[in-house]
C-alpha cells in the first residue's frame, strides 16, 4: 500500500481523503479505517460518474482494489464497487467486478443473485443469462438459504414464458434441503395439472408407474382419460414422498442452521457456540457421506470462519482424504495460506510445505518455509521443517548448513537458538548415528544457553535416549548424572523447569539396577519436591555423600539462588 497516492482532486477532498489513507496505512488490519476510506472515495465529488474527474476516478478504483484484495470475501462491497463501475464505465466495466466477486467468494448467494438481476437487466442474450445462472446455481444452489438466487432464475424463465423451463427449474429445487422448500414444492404441484405426463418423473419411474396402473383390474376397458389420471394420481404420491425425503433432510439441517448467528464473513470474531455448532455441523454431513454436499459446506464453513485456522486444517485433511483430488487440497493450502489465515498462525503453511514435497515440488516446499522466516524470522517449526527438507532433498551437511545459518544469525531469539542446537544435535545423532558429534554439540554449547529449556530439556532427553547395556550402564548413568546436576546447579531456569525435568531424571533412576537407586532417588525427592526448610539438610547431605564416592560431584556449585526456591 506503500506506493499509493491520491491527487488531481477537490482539495478539501484530497486532504481528506489522505487522511483516511495515513490512518489505513497505519494500521492495515484496521477495519474501521478501511471503511472510512471506502465511504470517502465513494463520496468523490458528490458521487462518481462517467463525466467525473479521471484522477477522482482513479483513486476510488484503488481504493476499492486494495481494499478488496485485503478483505475478499466482504461480498456487499464486491456489489457496491460493480454498481460504482457501472456508473463510470458501462455494462462491460461492471461485470469484470462481478467476476473478481463470485472468483474470490464464490458460494455467495447474495452476490451470484445480484449479479444475475444485473446481467438479465444489461443483457438480451437468453443462452447467455441461463449460462451465467447455471453458473450460480453450481457455486450457491445447495445453500440453505439460496431462494434468492433460485427466485431470480425463476422470474427470469417466467419472464420470457419458457413454462418448461420454469417446471424443470422448481423441479429440481423441490428437491434441495433449504429454508423454504415448502414454497417450491407448492408452486410445483401447481404446475404439474399443465404440464405433460412424461415431464412429471423420470423416464424409468415413469415406466414402473405406467406398468402399475396398467396391471390395475380396475381400471381395464377404461379410456386413456381415465388412466392418464390414475397415472397423474399414482406420480401425486410420488412427488409427495419426493417432499416427504426433502422435509426430512431439511428437519435433519434445521438444528445446525438456526444455530449459524452470521452465515457471511467479518472480522469480529465468533462465538465458542457458534465455533462448536459448524463443527458438528461438518461432523453430521460427513456422517451423511455426500461428497458435493459436504464439500460446498466445507466452503460455506471457511468464508464465515475464515480466520480461524483450525477449520481450514480440517477441511484439507477431509480433502486430502478423498482420492484424486490433489489439485482441490493445493487449492485450499493456497487459499487458506495466502489470503485468509494470519501468518502469526504459520502451522496450516508447515503442513502446506510437506504436501508440495510429498507431491514432488520441493522447491516450493522450500519457498514456503522461507516465506514463514521472512514474516516471522525465527520460527522454530519453519527452521527445522526447513531443515529436514534439505536434509531429504540434498543430505545431511545441508541441513546442518540451515541449522546454523539460523544459529548464527540475528534474527532468532535466544530460547530458539537453544532449541536449534538441541534439534541440530539430534540431526548429528539420528543421521550419521554419532552420539560423540552430538554430544559435543551440546557440551559446547552449555555455557551459551544456560537459560533455554528446550537446551536442557534437548541435552537430558539425548543422554537418556542412549542404548545401554550392563557393560555401559555405569558410564551411562554417570553422563546423565552430570546433565542433571548442571541443570540443577548451573543452569539459570525457572524454578517450575528445573523441576520438571528433575522428575524425568527421577523417572530414570527407577529403571536402573545400582543398588544405591532408592536412596538417590528418595534424597532428590525430597529435595525436589518437599518443603523448603528441608533443602539445606538435603543439600549437605548430598554433598557429604558426593565427598566419601557415593555419587559423582555435581558439575557446579550449589549456592545458585533459583535452587533454593526450587
Amino acid at each position: 500500500m506503500s506506493d499509493y497516492t491520491l491527487g488531481g482532486m477537490d482539495e478539501i477532498e484530497t486532504a481528506e481523503l489522505r487522511g483516511l489513507h495515513a490512518e489505513v496505512l497505519a494500521n492495515p488490519d484496521d477495519y474501521e479505517a478501511w471503511q472510512k476510506l471506502v465511504a470517502g472515495a465513494e463520496a468523490l465529488e458528490g458521487g462518481l460518474n462517467r463525466n467525473s474527474n479521471p484522477q477522482s476516478i482513479k483513486d476510488a478504483r484503488q481504493v476499492y482494489d486494495r481494499f478488496l484484495a485485503k478483505f475478499p470475501l466482504f461480498f456487499g462491497y464486491w456489489k457496491k464497487y460493480a454498481d460504482l463501475e457501472f456508473a463510470i464505465a458501462g455494462t462491460e466495466a461492471a461485470e469484470m467486478v462481478y467476476e473478481r466477486g463470485v472468483a474470490s467468494i464464490g458460494i455467495s448467494v447474495d452476490l451470484w443473485a445480484n449479479y444475475c438481476a444485473f446481467k438479465v437487466e444489461t443483457n438480451h442474450d437468453q443462452d447467455m443469462i441461463r449460462e451465467l445462472f447455471e453458473r450460480g446455481a453450481a457455486s450457491v444452489g445447495l445453500d440453505y438459504l439460496a431462494h434468492p438466487f433460485w427466485d431470480k432464475y425463476i422470474e427470469f424463465e417466467e419472464r420470457f414464458e419458457a413454462h418448461d423451463k420454469v417446471f424443470a427449474l422448481v423441479s429440481r429445487v423441490m428437491k434441495i434441503p433449504m429454508h423454504q422448500y415448502a414454497r417450491y414444492f407448492d408452486k410445483y404441484r401447481t404446475l404439474c395439472a399443465t404440464r405433460p405426463v412424461t415431464e412429471l418423473a423420470p423416464p424409468e419411474i415413469l415406466a414402473a408407474f405406467q406398468a402399475e396402473v396398467q396391471r390395475d383390474p380396475a381400471l381395464h376397458g377404461h379410456g386413456e382419460l381415465e388412466i392418464e389420471r390414475a397415472l397423474r394420481a399414482r406420480l401425486d404420491q410420488y412427488h409427495i414422498e419426493v417432499f416427504n425425503n426433502t422435509q426430512v433432510e431439511t428437519t435433519k439441517r434445521w438444528t445446525y442452521e438456526q444455530n449459524i448467528k452470521r452465515p457471511y464473513f467479518h472480522v469480529t470474531e465468533l462465538d465458542d457456540e457458534q465455533l462448536e455448532n459448524w463443527h458438528k455441523y461438518l461432523d453430521f454431513e460427513e456422517s451423511e457421506g455426500d461428497y458435493t454436499r459436504i464439500a460446498f459446506l466445507y466452503e460455506r464453513c471457511v468464508v464465515t470462519c475464515a480466520q480461524y485456522d483450525d477449520f481450514w486444517t480440517r477441511y484439507v485433511r477431509w480433502m486430502y482424504a478423498q482420492e484424486g483430488h490433489d489439485e482441490e487440497v493445493r487449492n485450499i493450502y493456497q487459499r487458506a495460506s495466502c489470503l485468509y489465515v494470519p501468518i502469526a498462525k504459520p502451522a496450516i503453511r508447515v503442513m502446506w510445505a510437506l504436501f508440495e514435497e510429498m507431491s514432488g515440488r520441493p522447491s516450493i516446499a522450500s519457498a514456503i518455509y522461507e516465506a514463514i522466516l521472512i514474516s516471522l524470522p525465527g520460527h522454530l517449526e519453519a527452521v527445522i521443517g526447513l531443515a529436514n527438507l534439505q536434509r531429504r532433498q540434498v543430505g545431511h551437511e545441508a541441513a546442518m548448513q540451515v541449522y546454523q545459518h539460523y544459529i548464527s544469525g540475528s534474527d532468532c531469539a535466544h530460547e530458539i537458538k537453544g532449541a536449534l542446537v538441541a534439534s541440530m544435535a539430534s540431526l548429528a545423532y539420528k543421521a550419521k548415528a554419532d552420539a560423540e558429534q552430538a554430544r559435543a554439540l551440546f557440551r559446547d554449547n552449555s555455557q551459551k544457553y544456560l537459560d533455554s529449556q528446550s537446551f536442557w530439556d534437548g541435552y537430558l532427553g539425548f543422554e537418556m535416549s542412549q542404548p545401554t547395556t550392563t557393560e555401559n550402564e555405569e558410564q551411562q548413568y554417570h553422563l546423565i548424572k552430570a546433565v542433571h546436576d548442571d541443570i540443577r546447579r548451573k543452569s539459570q531456569l525457572s524454578p517450575e523447569v528445573v523441576k520438571g525435568l528433575s522428575q524425568k531424571y527421577m523417572t530414570y533412576l527407577t529403571e536402573r539396577s545400582d543398588q544405591g537407586v532408592a536412596q538417590e532417588y528418595l534424597d532428590l525427592d525430597a529435595e525436589v519436591n518437599g518443603p523448603l526448610s528441608i533443602i539445606p539438610t538435603m543439600r549437605a547431605k548430598g554433598a557429604a555423600m558426593a565427598k566419601a564416592g557415593s555419587f559423582t560431584l555435581p558439575l557446579g556449585t550449589a549456592s545458585n539462588e533459583h535452587v533454593s526456591s526450587s
